[in-house]
């Protein structure tokens, strides 16, 4: 069971079929997903779909997904989470977006350091992996502020619509808890 987690400014809870509403203004708008690798969703049922196929991932643990709700806040703000997890390896991959009007307030950057703690000392992910296209240099900051560190370029790694993208890698590990082992 995925818990939820408390920062000084948000809570984040397991991501909730409830949710869908408040996401389709997150993953219908251009601005969160220029640099996201998908195409706008054009109705709810593709929201619906989307946080179905969510959820079904964390019932089998191939995911984990909260939703960012800030404390004083009306709702889900976006989510962040760890995806292509691979227990065996011990890695994951994570992904998160924030609705335009809480950007560029340190939300996505807190929410992160809550999820890399629980990842790496709860959820026994010893590797975090972040594709990032090459022109998104707000992601590439947070990430190396937090950090991540740039492993590599992956030309014509990922299509959105007709056009093709180069994109960094990006890798996490808990340098404490490497030295521990």
């Amino acid at each position: 069971m995925i818990p939820t987690l408390e920062t000084e400014r948000l809570w984040l809870r397991p991501l909730e079929a409830a949710d869908a509403e408040r996401l389709f203004h997150i993953f219908s708008d251009m601005d969160v997903l220029r640099h996201y690798g998908m195409e706008p969703h054009v109705s709810i049922e593709e929201t619906e779909q989307m946080v179905a196929s969510m959820l079904e991932g964390m019932r089998t643990g191939a995911v984990i997904r909260w939703g960012i709700v800030r404390k004083d806040g009306p709702g889900v703000i976006g989510t962040i989470g760890f995806h292509n997890r691979a227990p065996r390896h011990r890695r994951a991959e994570v992904g998160y977006e924030l609705h335009p009007s809480y950007w560029r307030n340190g939300y996505a950057t807190e929410a992160l350091q809550a999820a890399l703690t629980y990842a790496t000392h709860t959820a026994e992910i010893e590797r975090v992996g972040a594709v990032v296209y090459t022109e998104n240099v707000a992601s590439q900051r947070m990430l190396e502020q937090n950090g991540f560190c740039r492993e590599g370029l992956l030309r014509r790694y990922m299509r959105q619509g007709e056009q093709v993208h180069d994109v960094y890698m990006y890798g996490y590990t808990d340098e404490k808890q490497d030295h521990e082992a």
